[in-house]
């Protein structure tokens, strides 16, 4: 249910694959999605996810035939995995780039919040729709739509349940960029990230999510990369990032 291919040397191609049931959420696909996570978080030579979908939509949401409510932890993926949903435990620490079409329901906008850059195709139909199920967002809109859209225009979709489109999205800052192939958009934007020194990039990532800005200075003014750019600086060319 979930395709996990490099697309080239530094990056990877994460695929939400259940089209016939437009993607809708089964235990299965995030103990999968949370195992793909976790190869790209530990693998070094990997430096940047693409999250996409095959099919005509990213995802309805959660299976409701298999998911209850009676037990919100159950949404956590199996413990050899990474959370996608950057809820429980250790994050990935490689940034991700999500690339949405079609419907893209629930979990699908908690993916996006808890990734790094979004890119929605001109008709993508967004909703978090839980308040009209009789429930409330269980992993992570309720705290990441205010920090990331803004109070105002998370509640206004966070209360009424209703549908937006990718413009709306845009407006508020759910999504970066709008474009008729997300996917080509997100695998050229993740190519951009892998080709920056992935310690700065991973130091970059992690002080924005903790709001720390020296924890991670050592490491990187002391590593080959840091050395390397200063060169390619004064040599007026191409870095060549190694990772260390």
């Amino acid at each position: 249910m979930i395709t996990v291919e490099r697309h080239g040397e530094h990056v990877l191609a994460i695929g939400l694959n259940r089209p016939a049931k437009r993607n809708a959420f089964t235990q299965q696909m995030l103990n999968e999605l949370g195992l793909a996570y976790a190869t790209l978080h530990r693998d070094p030579a990997l430096r940047c996810g693409v999250l996409h979908a095959h099919g005509d939509h990213f995802t309805g949401g959660l299976d409701l035939a298999e998911f209850g409510v009676e037990d919100p932890l159950a949404l956590a993926p199996c413990e050899a995995g990474i959370d996608p949903l950057g809820i429980h435990g250790e994050r990935c620490a490689k940034p991700v780039v999500v690339a949405v079409q079609g419907i893209c329901f629930t979990i699908g906008i908690e993916l996006m919040l808890a990734a790094d850059i979004r890119i929605a195709a001109p008709g993508t139909r967004f909703a978090q729709l839980e308040v009209k199920r009789g429930l409330y967002p269980l992993c992570g809109a309720t705290y990441r739509m205010p920090q990331q859209c803004g109070w105002g225009n998370a509640q206004r979709w966070l209360l009424t349940g209703e549908e937006f489109d990718a413009a709306e999205a845009y407006r508020i800052g759910l999504v970066q960029e709008v474009c008729e192939d997300p996917l080509a958009c997100a695998l050229a934007m993740a190519d951009v990230i892998a080709d920056q020194a992935p310690l700065a990039v991973q130091a970059s990532l992690a002080s924005s999510r903790t709001g720390r800005v020296l924890d991670w200075l050592p490491a990187v003014a002391a590593s080959e990369d840091f050395r390397e750019g200063v060169r390619s600086f004064q040599e007026r060319r191409k870095a060549r990032f190694t990772g260390r």
